[in-house]
Parts: structure tokens; sequence; C-alpha cells
């Protein structure tokens, strides 16, 4: 849903650009967070990569294995949160009812039509999160859970950009901003309605810099006049919005409302982090979010040089308050939904990812540490291409953007099937 860009964009119910990829999208680098909660090396990297006899024997995205088998006293190899002083089981539950809900619809039977891996088939991915949501509601921890999987299902996982089970892991959430339903001095920078004559549009598209303008207030003259759809206060958050793919808005009147993706004119994103980089504005390495971000606070005249470099644009729709959707059309959930390149990877199935993430410790610090998650595949992205690239959905707000935003390690992705293809 992402460019859903929250990623990259749907140009159509199924290019979602993601609100995938504030990061990826930033070409950024994290440094090293204060804490690591790190397993044995054998358990942290031999167990979880494609073993050297695999990776000779296709070239398909996904290799059948069987599930890894925990090491004594590696917690990261389990999803404890599941069963968790706040238990995340009910979450995890909803996300499954929501891909099983698309995959009854007739675009997900024309999505596995043609799927190209044998014996993956939308049949085989209901039974297994049909089972699997059972084992959750019967199982009381992550360890009999996990030892159920071992029993009843095999692993299908993603080769990653290496051919060795490397995937780079990147996070996107849903920002939440002011903004208002008619423009004033304080908030003059628009977002916009899809144009109703849009699919007429003559390609090549127009740029986002004739669109709108350098300054972003000069849609008055051209194709944009009156399909403002709402205005924010600083010129960088309707870009952001447009990267993200949707947002919350709080509104002058106290009630808040959301918007989602619409559509996008056919040009490649460009990074604007990257532009900075390479114009020196910026290091080569540790560059993050904040950093970007931060550049602008203290240079926001740059602003009209740096987004105007990239010609994509996203059109917006007002959901009234629905949650952020993916691009297979049903909402995303916080730490359970993910966005992957779905010409490769099984819409609406259920995955397990093993990557470093950052949370907000009680004191307010990020710390880092590896995780595995039960999560559904529910999204996509421009800037999420090949076998090797993973976007998690942190949710809404603030501290989901500042988690996602210093968000980026190598991982592994699996996907669960039950032994059966019957």
């Amino acid at each position: 849903m992402k460019k859903t860009l929250a990623g990259l964009g749907k140009l159509n119910k199924f290019i979602a650009i993601s609100l995938p990829l504030l990061l990826s999208i930033f070409l950024m680098r994290m440094e090293s967070l204060a804490y690591r909660e790190l397993s044995p090396p054998e358990c942290r990297v031999k167990k979880w990569d494609i073993p050297v006899s695999f990776t000779q024997k296709q070239k398909a995205p996904l290799i059948e294995r069987l599930p890894i088998t925990c090491c004594q006293n590696d917690r990261s190899c389990l999803d404890e949160v599941i069963y968790g002083k706040i238990p995340e089981k009910k979450a995890l539950i909803g996300a499954i009812a929501r891909s099983l809900q698309y995959l009854q619809t007739a675009n997900a039977a024309a999505a596995y039509q043609n799927y190209p891996v044998a014996g993956i088939t939308r049949d085989r991915v209901i039974k297994s999160l049909q089972r699997f949501r059972e084992l959750l509601l019967k199982t009381n921890s992550a360890t009999e859970l996990h030892q159920a999987i071992e029993r009843e299902f095999v692993l299908y996982q993603s080769v990653g950009k290496d051919n060795q089970g490397s995937v780079l892991f990147t996070a996107y959430y849903e920002p939440l901003y002011a903004a208002s339903r008619v423009p004033t001095t304080e908030y003059r920078y628009p977002v916009y309605r899809l144009p109703p004559d849009f699919n007429s549009w003559t390609k090549p598209h127009p740029t986002r810099e004739e669109l709108e303008g350098a300054d972003g207030l000069q849609s008055a003259k051209g194709k944009l006049r009156g399909l403002e759809l709402f205005w924010f206060r600083d010129r960088l958050e309707p870009y952001l919005t447009q990267i993200q793919g949707s947002a919350k808005l709080q509104l002058p009147d106290g009630t808040q409302t959301t918007i989602g993706f619409a559509g996008n004119t056919a040009y490649n994103y460009k990074s604007i982090g990257r532009e900075l980089i390479d114009d020196g504005k910026l290091p080569q390495e540790g560059v993050t979010m904040p950093i970007i971000l931060d550049y602008f606070q203290k240079h926001p005249q740059e602003l009209n040089i740096y987004i105007p470099r990239d010609r994509s644009f996203v059109f917006f729709q007002e959901n009234h308050g629905e949650p952020a959707q993916g691009s297979i059309d049903v909402p995303l959930t916080a730490e359970r939904s993910i966005a992957t390149d779905k010409s490769l990877m099984p819409p609406g199935a259920l995955a397990l990812i093993r990557a470093s993430i950052p949370f907000v410790n009680p004191t307010g610090k990020m710390q880092e540490r590896i995780i595995s998650r039960y999560v559904l595949d529910q999204d996509t992205g421009g800037a999420i291409k090949g076998a090797g690239r993973v976007d998690y959905f942190l949710g809404t707000g603030k501290i989901a953007g500042d988690r996602a935003g210093v968000t980026v390690s190598n991982g592994q992705l699996f996907y669960l099937l039950l032994k059966s293809k019957n």
C-alpha cells in the first residue's frame, strides 16, 4: 500500500506503493543501537540461513525446508509476545481473518492461478491459515505452538538477496499529522484526490514539479486545481504522506480522519535521502531517517530543491477513520503485517520473520533485539522488489514512526504451509 509508499503506490489495487517504506525509500543505514539480545552464533545464523545443499537446486524465490528447531534457551526463536503480559493473540487472529477474507476473492484466485512456486496454492494457503488459527486458540505458550508447527508444517524460505536467505528488513508506519479541510494561513500545503480523468492522461505524466510547483503551492495553475483534499502546515508532511501511502489526520475541531492511497503517476520513486548523500550534504554512512529530517529542519528552504527531484506523485482518498490498508485491500495490523514483492511472494499467506527490530524501552530509549514474529503478507511497495526485501508495518503515530525510521537489518523470511498438500 505504500510507495504505497506507508511505502509506493497502487496504480490500481494490485500495484500498491506500500505504506511500506520510509526507510528503504530514503536509502538509509542505521548505526548499531544500544542493546541487542543475541542468540548464540550457531542459532542466529546457521540454523536460519538456507543450507548450502539447497542453494544449487533451484532458482525459485522460495525453497522448502523443515521448521527451525529452537536452540536451548534461545528466546529469540519463539514469538513469545503472543502469550505475553499484554497478549497479541487477538491481533494475530484478526490479521488471519483478514487474509482469509482476501483469499476468498476473485483477485486472490487470479493471483494464485499462475503462482511461480510449485506446491503453493490458494487452497493450501487457506487450509494452513485455518489450522494455524486453531493451534493459536488451543495452545498456551510459544513453545507449545512452535512444537505443533514443527509437527504439522513445512517452511518455504525466501532465497533472499544472496540465495542464502539473507533478507533486508525495513519498516513503515501510518503517520499522524495535523491537517485542515480548508486552506488557511496556517494550513497551506495540500494532498490531492485522484483526478477523475486520470486514466486519460497521456504519458509521460506530468512531473511532481509540473503538478504542484517547486514550492508545493502552484497546483491551482494546472491539472490539480480543485482536487485538494486536505491541507497541511508543513511542506514535508504531505510528501512524507505520499511516501507512507496513508495517514491519520487530526483536524482543528478535534476530530480525526484517515486518508489512503488512491493512485499514482507513472514514475519511479527517487530517494531524496540518496540525493542529499550524492550532493555531499550527508555522509555516505550512518544516515538514518531522523538525520534526514533533522537536515531539512535546519535547511527548510532546500525542500523546494530536493522534493521536486522525485518526479513521482501519489493521490489520496478519505477513508473516514478506517485503518491503513494493504495492497490486498484488507486493513493492516501493527507488528503483524508485512509488505513484499507480490510478483514473487504469496499474497495473504502466513509468514515467520526473524530480524533485529528496535523497541522503545521504559526509559524512552531505543533498544534493538532479534525477534521472531508470525505475520501475514498483506502489502507490497514500489521499492520492495525481489526476494531479498521485507517491509514491516509498525502501526500509527510518532513512536511507530521513530521505530520505523531506524529499522534496517538483515534477517530471514519463511512462509508456513501444512505438510499435506491435499
